[in-house]
C-alpha cells in the first residue's frame, strides 16, 4: 500500500481514491477527476497544492475543498 496521498488529507472533493488496475500493488496509484491515470507525485505527495490548471492535464480540474 501506498502512503496516504495530500489530495486525501487536504480532503479535495476531485480525488477519486487509489487504485490497482490489475488487483496489485505494482499497479497502485493515485486518481482523481483531474488526473485519472494518477496524479503527479509533486501534487499527491510533494509541495504542489494544485490550485492553478497544470500544462500536463487534458482538462481545467484543480483543488477543491470539500
Amino acid at each position: 500500500m501506498i502512503a496516504i496521498p495530500k489530495c486525501k488529507i487536504r480532503k479535495c472533493i476531485n480525488f477519486n481514491g487509489i487504485v490497482q488496475p490489475d488487483g496489485t500493488e505494482l499497479t497502485e496509484r493515485v486518481v482523481c477527476d483531474a488526473y485519472p491515470a494518477g496524479i503527479p507525485n509533486d501534487i499527491a505527495y510533494g509541495d504542489d497544492l494544485h490550485l492553478q490548471v497544470r500544462d500536463d492535464q487534458n482538462n481545467d480540474i484543480v483543488f477543491e475543498e470539500e
